[in-house]
């Protein structure tokens, strides 16, 4: 039974995330303030990942979840400089 439901699963999770995406992708070209579009730029990130993830559950394999990792600390480094450069003006003090 669970194995007839896992791509069922993965396509829900795939769909849900696409969604997600080019929700976040309208809030990147339409977010009024920088503010918005930073945040929307993190949240795509975080969708991204999850995609990967989703990825690797598909093909059961480790080399994505290490990458999505990778990832997910890049864009972690990448928000907190794009907040400090928003609040300061500058990222080196």
């Amino acid at each position: 039974m669970t194995g007839s439901l896992l791509p069922l699963a993965l396509a829900f999770a795939l769909t849900c995330i696409s969604v997600a995406i080019l929700l976040n992708l309208y809030r990147l070209v339409r977010g009024p303030t920088l503010g918005d579009r930073i945040l929307a730029v993190d949240t795509l990130t975080i969708n991204a990942i999850a995609l990967i993830v989703v990825f690797g559950v598909a093909h059961g394999t480790q080399t994505y979840f290490e990458s999505a990792l990778l990832l997910a600390m890049v864009a972690f480094v990448g928000t907190v400089a794009y907040c400090k450069f928003l609040l300061r003006g500058d990222i080196v003090e």
